[in-house]
């Protein structure tokens, strides 16, 4: 899987099912999208929403939203041995929604995906993590980070009562629009790449 250092499939297995007990509160009750590279890290990678026909009866999916064809069954990795047959599809990354399968109106976290325009790093997404947690403590909630991107970084904030995806997404972009006017040197809420160079841009459409 990784030819420059030798990690093996099997050691991904072994990783993913010595990891499992801290893995699977979280995406367990998640129907999940997986990003699989089965002829390894240096070759290309896809991801894979739909559950593969092919998974073991004791692989149970969650119903999400699909595309034009309407909603999709996801894979729904609720147990070791289903976090071990993901490893075996070579899913390196296993990307969980805000909500989970029985409800998934109702988002249980708001998410802050902090992206770096070059030549801004995880250094300066780190600064700005720091002030978006300087704003989250003013209202009475807390951040996670997650650093398991690919050069920048993830906030997350559990929700503890009942909200729609609109409020969250709301309360992200008013977070993102509040730090882009106290550093506008700093950070950016929109999307457009032709002002994303050197600062950092905060992606709140995940929650959307």
């Amino acid at each position: 899987m990784y030819p420059l250092t030798g990690f093996t499939k099997a050691q991904v297995i072994d990783y993913y099912v010595r990891v499992a007990p801290v893995m699977l509160p979280h995406v367990g009750d998640r129907g999940v999208t997986l990003r699989r590279w089965p002829d390894g890290v240096t070759a290309e990678s896809f991801f894979e929403k739909r559950c593969p026909k092919h998974r073991p009866d004791w692989v149970p999916t969650c119903r999400g939203p699909g595309d034009r064809g309407g909603p999709i069954e996801y894979c729904r990795l609720d147990s070791v041995a289903a976090l071990a047959w993901s490893a075996n599809l070579a899913a390196l990354e296993i990307h969980a929604p805000m909500a989970r399968c029985g409800d998934l109106d109702s988002p249980t976290m708001v998410v802050f995906d902090l992206d770096p325009g070059k030549p801004a790093t995880i250094v300066e997404c780190c600064q700005v993590a720091l002030h978006v947690c300087e704003v989250l403590e003013s209202v009475g909630l807390s951040g996670w980070p997650k650093t398991s991107g690919s050069k920048g970084m993830q906030l997350y904030v559990p929700l503890n009562r009942p909200h729609s995806h609109d409020h969250a997404a709301g309360f992200a972009l008013a977070v993102a629009q509040l730090l882009e006017k106290r550093l506008p040197t700093l950070v950016v809420s929109v999307m457009k790449r032709s002002l994303r160079p050197k600062k950092v841009f905060i992606d709140w459409s995940q929650n959307a």
